[in-house]
């Protein structure tokens, strides 16, 4: 499932009516039929339904759903909120025949008189405004807006909740508050921002028949559990665990040694052969006694962290190797971190006090032969770039893009919806999970959860997508069967592993 920009959508847009020839005509009425077929489900016979319709593409899928649901029986009425000429084109064509099916049709922007019809309405279906809205919304609009928001009926939002903008990087906007949105042919990216995603409320895309052509450009999707169970290793009978990965997990102090061994832990229920904890000598028996499968490497060590100053460190018997977990801030620890950049010939995945440390040598990434793996959350994320949190949160696809380009790493770009951005620039977005992970230890977790996935696939971008998605999904199957999302705990999540992969792999 692809993600697209507003400039991308109305680039497919012209590309079906122009090159494939496809009658805009078409398109709007296979729009408005699909989106039909998904509000019938929503909705009862005795349901008074009011569409609220503007200008453009948006307002002519609501005279085509409008007219779809009259013939079907349904009560249904449109309040077209601009003026009638603005309606023009394919819009103006559906028009005509909803009113020739014998539709009610009423032109207002008074708010007394919409306040007034949707007090004896139901369900409000909002096609008013597209995917070109940007900045605040204008009058009368914006008060149409805040009448619908204040109705107790239902609200169903037609591609985009009304005055919410497409991309990121808008702070300053009127919306529209979906309790469900049916999004045409591709979600758009504010679907899966923090300060946006809230006013989609519930949502599902429709196929309205774009050609497959035009997904070849784009760069950005959804990891769903499909893509999950299509990249998944198959684990062969006759295979050992040399074939399953040797993994380092260097990290831990005397002071946080169970960070590492939930990571540890981690990457062994994912799956890893065999998983080696270096850390001091302090945390070896917490680690020894919560990952008895595990062997340990003890490291040199300074008032309990672990030292700079490491020699023979035998990097070259792993397939991948984390770093970072629990190791605290300590100065005499950043030759370590910046050592393992310039030594670690595999997989390298640095997550928590691993990126505080290399903050200031960021250009040695550049000279890495093999991958990296950063997991930053937005905290981070703003650490290593300069730009502020709300920065971060506001342009995520654009910033994780930026510096993964720039210093040739996968950034895994920690939220609500975690980003995952590849070297040349492609993104999937993870969206299991739930607000039981917004606890310490989680992304210990996702941090052995990668390791183990970058041991057992043939591209790291698939190993790391999928990685995120098993750690979401452990954590969205214990609340769906035994947690909650407040008792949660990141060792609980460790266990919910083998539930993920019972669950999905015995689909495939």
């Amino acid at each position: 499932m692809y993600i697209v920009t507003a400039k991308e959508m109305y680039g497919i847009d012209r590309y079906t009516t122009e090159e494939i020839g496809m009658d805009g005509k078409l398109l709007m009425e296979n729009a408005g039929r699909a989106i039909s077929g998904k509000i019938e489900s929503k909705i009862e016979k005795d349901d008074v339904i009011t569409v609220f319709a503007g200008s453009g593409n948006n307002g002519g899928d609501g005279y085509v759903i409008a007219r779809t649901l009259l013939n079907k029986g349904y009560r249904i009425a449109v309040i077209q909120v601009v003026p009638d000429e603005k309606i023009t084109g394919d819009a103006r064509f559906h028009k005509n025949l909803f009113i020739n099916c014998g539709g009610d049709l009423s032109i207002t922007q008074d708010s007394f008189e919409i306040g007034e019809a949707l007090n004896q309405t139901d369900i409000i279906i909002d096609a008013i405004l597209g995917i070109g809205v940007k900045g605040e919304l204008r009058e009368p609009i914006k008060t149409i807006a805040v009448t619908i928001n204040e109705s107790p009926a239902q609200v169903l939002s037609v591609d985009i909740p009304s005055g919410l903008p497409a991309d990121e990087g808008e702070t300053a906007f009127d919306s529209v508050q979906a309790d469900q949105t049916i999004v045409v042919g591709y979600p758009k990216m504010s679907t899966f921002l923090q300060h946006t995603a809230p006013f989609y409320g519930k949502w599902e895309t429709v196929d309205i028949g774009f050609p497959e052509a035009v997904q070849t450009p784009l760069t950005r999707s959804v990891w769903t559990h499909r893509q999950f169970q299509k990249s998944m290793p198959i684990r062969e009978k006759d295979s050992h665990k040399g074939d399953h990965g040797r993994g380092l997990v260097i990290g831990g102090s005397e002071e946080m040694p169970g960070s590492l061994a939930m990571t540890v832990r981690a990457a062994l229920r994912t799956g890893a052969g065999l998983v080696t904890a270096g850390t001091v000598k302090q945390a070896i028996p917490v680690v020894a006694s919560q990952c008895i499968e595990a062997t340990n490497l003890k490291l040199n060590e300074s008032n309990g962290v672990i030292s700079g100053e490491q020699t023979g460190v035998p990097y070259e018997k792993y397939d991948a190797v984390a770093l970072g977990i629990g190791l605290g801030r300590h100065e005499s620890t950043r030759a370590l971190v910046t050592d393992a950049v310039r030594q670690v010939d595999s997989p390298l995945i640095l997550d928590a006090d691993g990126l505080f440390h290399i903050q200031n040598d960021l250009e040695l990434f550049k000279n890495r032969t093999a991958p990296a793996v950063i997991t930053p959350h937005p905290g981070e994320m703003a650490m290593l770039t300069g730009a502020s949190v709300k920065d971060i949160l506001r342009k995520p696809f654009a910033y994780a893009k930026g510096f993964a380009r720039e210093y040739q790493v996968y950034v895994v770009l920690k939220g609500s919806f975690t980003i995952v951005t590849a070297p040349d620039g492609h993104q999937s977005v993870n969206i299991t999970g739930n607000q039981g992970l917004a606890k310490g230890g989680s992304g210990d977790v996702l941090s052995g959860i990668i390791l183990a996935m970058t041991m057992q696939h043939k591209s790291l971008f698939d190993a790391v997508c999928n990685a995120c998605f098993v750690h979401g999904k452990a954590a969205d199957l214990l609340v769906s069967e035994s947690r909650s999302v407040y008792d949660l705990m990141a060792s609980d999540v460790v266990e919910g592993i083998g539930k993920v992969y019972r669950t999905l792999t015995a689909e495939t």
